[in-house]
C-alpha cells in the first residue's frame, strides 16, 4: 500500500535534514524516523531501512501514517484511531509495546514504539519514532535517554539544516539578514542584532528585532552607524568584529569604565532592550569578517553559557558563507549595470521617426548578457538598425556583445554597401579580430524616400524575424532576408530584403527571450508576441514597448532581453523635428 508524498521541490528541501540527522539517528542502535509537522518522513536511519525493508528513497517525503502503520490485521487504520498520530497531532511523547509497521514487501512488523516531539524550526515541529522489533520478554525503549539526550541533538542539527536552506536560497543581502533574524528569533532569544563590517571598513548596526505579539519586529531606533572597531579591545563585540570566538555577555560586561565606542553603545544597547544574558558570536566570510551576531535573552528567565556557543558559532559559520556570496553577487550586479550603462546607445535623434529601447537582464545572471540594440546615422544620413544576440548572459557575453557591436559600426559606416555585403564580410572577419564563437543579429537600413515614403532594407543572419504592425493592429513578421548566424564560417552570399513602412506603422527588433519559454514550443512566443504587439498599435512608443515586455515576456524565461521600437510618423506630419525617446 502507497503513501501520498511530497512534490519533487520539497523533497529537494529535505536532502540537507536527512544528510544532518542520519547520522546522530544512526547512533541510535535503533530503528529511528523524523517527521516534520504535517507528518511527512524528513529523516530516516539505516536501522530503520533494514526494519522496515525500504530504502531511504522509498521512505523520505512519504505520509508515515499512510506508508506505514497498520492494524494487528495488516489493514490501514484511521488517524483517529492509530495511537502514535493521536500522540503526534497533541505534541506530547507516548510509548507502547506493541504496535504494527507495513514492510516493503507487504508483511509486518511487530514492534514497540516512542513518539516524542522534535522541534525543527521556530515554527514547526514534527515528530521522532523510535522502534525495534517487539519482545514478547518486554525490553522497553530507553525513553528517558532518547528524550534527554537525542532529542536536543537532533533540534539542534534541524535548525542548522534549516540555516543552510534558507540561507543559500537567496542573493539578496537584505533578505538572508531578515532570515538568519527569523531563524533565531524567538526560538534561541527575544532579540537578534546584526553589526556588519561595510566595504569602507566602517560599522554598521544594520539589524535590531525582537519577538513582539507572536513577530519579529524592527527596532530601527537602535540601528545605525557605529563607532570604529577598536584594535586591541577585551570586550565581546570588539572581538568578535576582529574575528575572535563567542563570547557570553551580560550587562554587567559593559558596566565598567568603557574602553571604545563600541562598547559605549553595547551598554545602550542592553539598557534599550532589558537583555539580561547574550552570546556575541563572528561572523567570518571567506576572506574577511563581515560583522557580528547578538542574541540576547530578556523575558525568558535561562541565561545563555559556554555550552550554546558551538550553535551560535555553526549558525554564523552559515551566515558568514551566504552573505560573502550574496555580497559578491552584488559586487558583480554594480560591475554589470556600469557596463551596461556604456555599452547601450542612446537613441539617435532622427526627424519624424519615435524610436525608444528597452534592455531587461537575465533573472539570474549579473545584469548584463549578450543581447543588444543599435541605432546610429550612416554617411548617407539613413538610420542603421541593429538588434543582436551573442550566445550567453554574464559579463563575457556583455564584453563580446561589445566588441560586435563596435566592429558591426565602423563596418556599416566605411562601407556603403548593402546590409547583406556588410554582414557577409562582417563574418568573415570575426573570427580573426572578436572573440566570440556564434552570435545572431538583423541589420537593418531605414530611410524616407524621395515619394514620402519610409523604406526598410535589411538582412537576418539567424536572428527572430522583425515584426511590423501597421497603424491599425494588423502584424506581421518580416520572414525575407534570413540566413545562417554568425560564426558558421559559411562563404554563403546573405539575401537582403526590403519592405515599404506604412505611415504610422511600428517596427519591433527584439531579441528570443522575448519570445523563448523551455515549455511552450517558439511559434507559441511568436504568435503571442504577434497577438500582443497587434493589441498595442494605438499605444505611443513608450507605452508600447513597456506593456509588450510586461505582457509578452514568457514567466519562466531567464535569459536577458533587448528590444527596439521604431514609430513611423503619419505621412503629413513634418520630418525636420527632433525625435523623444
Amino acid at each position: 500500500m502507497g503513501g501520498s508524498s511530497r512534490s519533487p521541490k520539497a523533497g529537494e528541501g529535505r536532502q540537507g535534514l536527512q544528510r544532518l540527522l542520519g547520522d546522530a539517528l544512526d547512533r541510535l542502535g535503533l530503528g529511528a524516523y523524523a517527521v516534520d509537522a504535517d507528518g511527512f518522513i524528513a529523516a530516516v536511519n539505516a536501522q530503520a531501512e533494514v526494519l522496515l525493508g525500504r530504502t531511504a528513497d522509498e521512505l523520505l517525503g512519504q505520509d508515515a501514517h499512510d506508508l506505514l502503520h497498520r492494524d494487528a490485521r495488516g489493514m490501514g487504520m484511521p488517524r483517529s484511531q492509530c495511537s502514535m498520530m493521536e500522540a503526534f497531532i497533541a505534541g506530547r511523547a507516548r510509548q507502547e509495546d506493541l504496535g504494527y509497521f507495513e514492510r516493503g514487501d507487504g508483511s509486518l512488523l511487530a514492534m514497540s514504539w516512542l513518539v516524542a516531539p522534535l522541534r525543527l524550526t521556530a515554527g514547526q515541529t514534527g515528530g521522532l519514532v523510535t522502534f525495534h522489533e517487539y519482545d514478547p520478554a518486554g525490553a522497553h525503549l530507553p525513553a528517558p535517554a532518547i528524550e534527554a539526550g537525542l532529542l536536543p541533538e537532533l533540534e539542534r542539527l534541524a535548525l542548522l539544516a534549516e540555516t543552510t536552506t534558507q540561507l543559500t536560497a537567496t542573493l539578496d543581502v537584505e533578505e538572508a539578514l531578515d532570515r538568519l533574524v527569523r531563524l533565531v528569533v524567538p526560538l534561541l532569544a527575544e532579540w537578534a542584532v546584526i553589526d556588519l563590517i561595510t566595504d569602507r571598513d566602517e560599522v554598521w548596526r544594520t539589524v535590531v528585532a525582537c519577538a513582539k505579539d507572536g513577530s519579529v519586529v524592527r527596532r530601527d531606533d537602535l540601528e545605525g552607524a557605529m563607532p570604529p572597531v577598536p584594535p586591541a579591545s577585551p570586550m565581546p563585540l570588539s572581538r568578535a568584529l576582529r574575528g575572535a570566538g563567542a563570547t557570553v555577555a551580560t550587562p554587567q560586561t559593559y558596566q565598567g569604565p568603557p574602553d571604545s565606542g563600541i562598547a559605549v553603545e553595547q551598554r545602550n544597547l542592553f539598557d534599550a532592550t532589558g537583555i539580561h544574558s547574550a552570546v556575541i558570536a563572528p561572523i567570518r566570510g571567506l576572506r574577511e569578517v563581515l560583522g557580528a551576531l547578538t542574541l540576547g535573552r530578556s523575558e525568558r528567565p535561562e541565561t545563555f553559557t559556554t555550552a550554546d556557543i558551538p550553535l551560535v558559532e555553526d549558525i554564523t559559520r552559515r551566515a558568514g558563507l551566504a552573505l560573502d556570496n550574496a555580497r559578491l553577487y552584488q559586487r558583480q550586479r554594480k560591475v554589470a549595470e556600469t557596463m551596461q550603462r556604456h555599452l547601450l546607445p542612446q537613441m539617435p535623434r532622427t526627424p519624424g521617426l519615435q524610436m525608444t529601447a528597452r534592455y531587461l537582464p537575465a533573472p539570474h545572471a549579473s545584469q548584463v548578457g549578450g543581447d543588444w540594440y543599435d541605432a546610429f546615422h550612416l554617411p548617407d544620413r539613413s538610420l542603421a538598425l541593429v538588434i543582436g544576440d551573442v550566445v550567453g548572459h554574464d559579463l563575457d557575453a556583455a564584453a563580446g556583445m561589445a566588441q560586435l557591436r563596435n566592429i558591426l559600426r565602423a563596418y556599416a559606416w566605411s562601407q556603403q554597401e548593402p546590409p547583406g555585403v556588410i554582414v557577409s564580410r562582417f563574418d568573415r572577419a570575426l573570427p580573426h579580430i572578436a572573440e566570440v564563437a556564434m552570435a545572431t543579429l538583423v541589420l537593418g537600413k531605414l530611410e524616407a524616400g524621395t515619394d514620402g515614403q519610409w523604406h526598410l532594407e535589411w538582412t537576418n543572419a539567424g536572428h527572430p524575424p522583425p515584426l511590423l504592425v501597421t497603424g491599425d493592429g494588423q502584424a506581421r513578421y518580416l520572414t525575407d532576408g534570413h540566413g545562417l548566424l554568425l560564426g558558421t564560417e559559411a562563404r554563403i552570399a546573405r539575401n537582403n530584403a526590403t519592405c515599404v513602412l506604412p505611415p504610422l506603422s511600428t517596427l519591433v527588433l527584439y531579441t528570443d527571450g522575448l519570445i523563448e519559454s523551455p515549455r511552450h514550443p517558439l511559434d507559441h512566443g511568436m504568435e503571442r508576441l504577434r497577438r500582443h504587439a497587434a493589441s498595442l498599435a494605438h499605444r505611443s512608443p513608450e507605452s508600447f514597448i513597456d506593456l509588450l515586455m510586461e505582457r509578452t515576456r514568457p514567466v519562466d524565461n531567464d535569459d536577458d532581453v533587448a528590444v527596439l521600437v521604431i514609430r513611423i510618423p503619419a505621412r503629413d506630419q513634418p520630418t525636420d523635428g527632433p525625435v523623444g525617446r
